[in-house]
């Protein structure tokens, strides 16, 4: 197949071009860039002066924990973004490796039943991936709490001698397989008590690979700066590829927020370091982290207990966090589709109870915490301080998922529109210039990742192409063919499942 794109400025080369050129991609390539007015291909799209750039990297995705890379394999959201390329593993949790086939780190985004694996390497993933095809481009990394639990169980104690040499060796399999890097949550409930030298020990076989080290800090409100200052230091001690995933500025804590962008601006260039967020004010939470923080246990299970237990009950009822109720909205409950939409204010009405509080707790009970929640608690003045930074990535930490009236969702706006929506503080708001904020989805994590010939609109390299005009996507190619046209999917399956 033969593809042309005439009549683009394109951005993301690699040296100054003329303003108005075509590209002429030949199979999964791009094979030519210039003034070709008689040539003939196969199928022609017509650019109009719009611009066109490498196809969008979204470095930090949530497909593989929703398993919608099995049920909605187009990952249609993120192609009509004008992403090519996904990548998975996050927060410490990937879909593999797994020594015995079962896929718990995820059960707390998802129902895990809805996929029979028959999987346990990262090769063996990967290649079941590529005998589904994908719509995208689909890059993963390998979770630490996926390898951790398998070893020990879901009980947080440290890991003896032994049990860490068999991570590292896990590890760096899976980095052999074509794992990208390796991912932390430290923030979660069964994490918290991982030691710094656990983390530094793993991280260092993560350089040694020239991967990538991604974490969740262990504290995005008061412990910002402590938590900030630990990835730091795991980046300067062991070398590795360092980045934080979805740092965001939490509301009533936007002074720390603003000292941790201030540190990343200290960092020396040569520390390969930086942050990925959204530019929404609205974050996707798990329901238990709405408990106070010492009720929130590694067990689902014990969690709902607590709540039958009524002296345990009323000390947790005592010390719930203040939220707002208008903010907070059921993205997802899984059997109780009725409940998706409504809010704590709805529930309240719905459940007839007295406070917001006993409303909460009937949620996790109805649910038995197996839902996710819209909550918007973020200072936007700081995110598009942040997204102007050198240091950060833009990232969507969302899941591309099916239209399903059996699974009723609502789909967050970063999961349709994180790349739209920054196109047009870019353009509109003037936050930078288009140049600089097509290199910082583009160039730039594909550098971070060790991508091989992409993120660049350069012969030779693969056609992932993305073609815009202000913050609308006009058409999406990937490897070579048209996956987006005129804002439509084109139901091409196109994508390549990439190994380090």
């Amino acid at each position: 197949m033969t593809l042309l794109i005439r009549n683009v400025q394109i951005l993301g080369s690699d040296q100054k071009l003329p303003d108005r050129l075509d590209v002429f991609v030949s199979g999964e390539k791009i094979a030519a860039i210039g003034r070709f007015p008689g040539k003939k291909a196969d199928e022609i799209i017509e650019g109009a002066g719009c611009y066109l750039s490498p196809g969008f990297i979204d470095i930090d995705t949530e497909s593989d924990h929703y398993l919608s890379l099995f049920s909605h394999p187009s990952q249609d959201d993120f192609l009509k973004q004008g992403v090519t390329t996904i990548v998975g593993g996050l927060c410490g949790a990937s879909l593999a490796p797994l020594i015995y086939g079962n896929l718990e780190s995820i059960e707390d985004w998802t129902d895990t039943r809805q996929v029979n694996v028959d999987w346990h390497s990262v090769s063996e993933f990967l290649k079941v991936l590529e005998r589904r095809r994908l719509g995208v481009n689909f890059a993963t990394l390998v979770g630490h709490t996926t390898i951790r639990q398998a070893i020990i169980g879901g009980a947080p104690r440290d890991l003896t001698k032994n049990e860490l040499k068999i991570f590292a060796k896990m590890l760096e399999q899976a980095l052999r397989d074509g794992a990208f890097g390796f991912s932390t949550a430290l923030s979660y409930v069964q994490n918290r008590a991982t030691p710094y030298s656990e983390i530094k020990f793993l991280a260092s076989v993560v350089k040694e690979a020239d991967a990538v080290y991604a974490t969740h800090l262990r504290n995005d409100t008061y412990d910002l700066i402590q938590s900030v200052e630990e990835a730091v230091k795991i980046a300067n001690e062991t070398g590795a590829k360092t980045f934080i995933s979805h740092l965001l500025p939490l509301q009533n804590f936007e002074k720390e927020y603003e000292q941790a962008l201030n540190r990343f601006e200290q960092l020396p260039e040569t520390l390969d370091f930086h942050f990925s967020l959204y530019p929404s004010k609205i974050r996707i939470l798990k329901l238990y982290t709405f408990l106070p923080s010492w009720a929130q246990k590694d067990d689902l299970k014990v969690m709902s207990m607590s709540l039958q237990d009524s002296w345990l009950r009323g000390k947790i009822l005592k010390d719930m966090p203040k939220i707002d109720p208008k903010e907070f909205i059921v993205a997802q409950a899984p059997g109780n589709n009725s409940l998706v939409g409504y809010s704590l204010v709805d529930l309240k009405k719905l459940y007839s109870l007295k406070t917001y509080e006993e409303t909460l707790l009937k949620l996790m009970e109805t649910t038995n915490f197996q839902g996710s929640i819209f909550y918007s608690n973020t200072n936007e003045y700081l995110i598009r301080r942040a997204i102007q930074s050198k240091r950060s990535f833009v990232a969507s930490n969302a899941a591309s998922l099916p239209v399903d009236a059996k699974i009723k969702t609502l789909k967050p706006e970063r999961a349709t529109s994180t790349f739209t929506k920054f196109l047009s503080w870019v353009q509109d708001d003037k936050i930078m210039t288009i140049e600089d904020a097509v290199k910082k989805i583009t160039f730039e994590p594909a550098r971070k990742l060790g991508l091989k010939n992409r993120g660049v609109v350069k012969a030779g390299y693969f056609a992932d192409l993305t073609g815009f005009k202000g913050s609308e996507v006009l058409f999406t190619v990937v490897n070579g063919q048209v996956a987006v046209k005129n804002g439509e999917f084109s139901n091409v399956f196109n994508g390549q499942v990439l190994r380090h």
